[in-house]
């Protein structure tokens, strides 16, 4: 086909010319002898341009290309600015001073190495955005007057994800799912939300523990429980925090007392005792850095007000798990994360949590798959092996596979789990309870009997679809077949009218 009659250009061509190991960009252009169109695929969005929008395909031209183009990779930037060098840069800005392009070049450069080119800085240029808002999702500004640049990226020079604008994160922000909360609460009475709330506590942290195949003990619950309900007030810049939220909701034995200094991976045993790698977690020396950036995204996501909050979570959320900065307690918190962050927003009403973790246990291969379009391309550009003790061992440089990163397939998922746990799971267990207490309250006017027995009851006949069976029905013998069938009736009655499923 005449598609494979292309040439790459921008973050592409880059890629080819100095990538080596690093995963291709999502956006990919190339140009072909046809009009301009877009190609989506599951991992990438191909762009193709018409012959006069070649380059002379050198690093300066590309990257131009890129700025001008494409949505940015963040890893193919700054490789490509280390590859130019500060000569490079100092001479394209003292040529172009006013150039948008040569100017986020400039700044780039300096803002991720910590050096400074020798360059005066600017004086009396109109300022313009670092990342194209047409393309990206981005923080609160922060002028630049060096550079004369809005610094609207998401994250710090110790960690910086990429959020591209999707169609499909642009019609789930217009969906306005935190309004869908207030108007499936707003029907019950203030009495049994306290009684939901205390429920989704509870389904929340059992799912969280049974995602990672987890034994829950009574007192590994009530633990994370505790730590649940107290989301709002916790502190994502203190390390501190962080720590004692970690020793609150693991086994005491593998509580930390700082960052991880060991290399860890995720993995699972095969057949004769051999490790399959899913994952390779950060060289040990890389993780402080890495957390402090992770702390100061997190503050900046949370205080950025026109950065809708689920993405602020999606960032936070699986920045922290990709960095995973413990031996034991990441996923958990994960998913805590995500939990702070929308209610630090404002985004659900204070003490509810959305069980999420209960949607991404349901279709766990879709969590997998949220994981894995982040770990497995960093896999193969990961140099390792197993020493004799059977410890991972990186062998290359990876700081920057981590300290850059597109978290656009994460937040698409995130808001996709959120949407599900609104349309199913949060009103099923309040119409769950509803439901309930009417049942109570049918079968306490035909028989006054104790609560826990009666709560026995309506179990057994909902889960015969109204009727007790005959097998059940010995548990009762002090009912009159009277009484049993008016109850049956009664509860017929409330089943068929909640349109839901049974009662659990």
């Amino acid at each position: 086909m005449w598609e494979e009659r292309t040439t790459p250009i921008g973050q592409m061509a880059l890629h080819q010319q100095i990538g080596g190991k690093l995963p291709e960009p999502y956006t990919q252009s190339y140009i072909a002898p046809r009009s301009r169109h877009t190609r989506e695929t599951p991992t990438a969005t191909i762009e193709f341009f018409p012959p006069d929008y070649a380059t002379d395909g050198s690093l300066k031209e590309n990257l131009r290309f890129a700025f001008k183009y494409e949505a940015l990779d963040l890893r193919i930037l700054y490789t490509t600015l280390k590859a130019m060098g500060g000569k490079a840069i100092e001479e394209w800005v003292r040529s172009e001073p006013t150039s948008a392009f040569s100017r986020r070049a400039w700044f780039c450069y300096e803002y991720f190495s910590g050096q400074t080119l020798d360059l005066a800085s600017l004086k009396a240029v109109p300022y313009v955005d670092m990342l194209d808002t047409k393309r990206h999702f981005v923080a609160i500004s922060v002028n630049s007057p060096r550079h004369g640049i809005r610094n609207n990226l998401l994250g710090s020079p110790d960690l910086c994800p990429i959020l591209r604008r999707t169609t499909t994160l642009e019609a789930a922000i217009q969906r306005r799912l935190n309004q869908r909360i207030v108007e499936v609460t707003s029907p019950y009475a203030p009495d049994l939300l306290s009684r939901a709330i205390h429920f989704l506590h509870t389904r929340e942290t059992r799912s969280s523990f049974a995602i990672e195949g987890e034994v829950l003990t009574p007192n590994r619950e009530e633990r994370f429980l505790h730590v649940l309900r107290q989301v709002a007030d916790f502190h994502p810049n203190s390390k501190e925090d962080i720590l004692r939220l970690q020793r609150a909701i693991v086994d005491p034995r593998y509580a930390a007392n700082d960052w991880r200094d060991f290399q860890n991976f995720v993995g699972e045993t095969t057949r004769g005792f051999g490790v399959y790698v899913h994952f390779i977690c950060p060289r040990p020396e890389d993780v402080p850095s890495l957390m402090q950036g992770w702390m100061a995204l997190t503050t900046r996501v949370v205080n950025s007000p026109d950065l809708d909050p689920v993405l602020a979570a999606a960032l936070s959320a699986f920045a922290f798990v990709f960095i995973h900065p413990f031996e034991d307690g990441n996923g958990r918190i994960h998913r805590y994360l995500i939990h702070h962050i929308l209610a630090r927003r404002g985004y659900t009403p204070p003490g509810v949590i959305l069980p999420i973790s209960s949607a991404m246990l349901r279709q766990r291969h879709l969590y997998n798959a949220a994981l894995e379009s982040f770990s497995r391309p960093l896999l193969r550009a990961t140099d390792w092996y197993f020493n004799q003790e059977q410890s991972v061992c990186v062998t290359n440089d990876t700081h920057d596979l981590y300290r850059f990163f597109d978290a656009t397939v994460q937040a698409e998922y995130l808001y996709a789990r959120l949407e599900e746990t609104l349309t199913t799971d949060f009103p099923d267990e309040l119409q769950f309870l509803e439901r309930f207490d009417r049942a109570m309250q049918a079968v306490r006017t035909i028989v006054d009997m104790p609560d826990a027995r009666s709560r026995v009851l309506i179990q057994f006949c909902y889960q015969n679809q109204g009727h007790l069976s005959k097998s059940k029905r010995s548990h009762f013998p002090e009912l009159t077949d009277e009484e049993v069938s008016r109850i049956e009736e009664r509860l017929q009655a409330i089943l068929h009218d909640s349109h839901d499923s049974p009662v659990r």
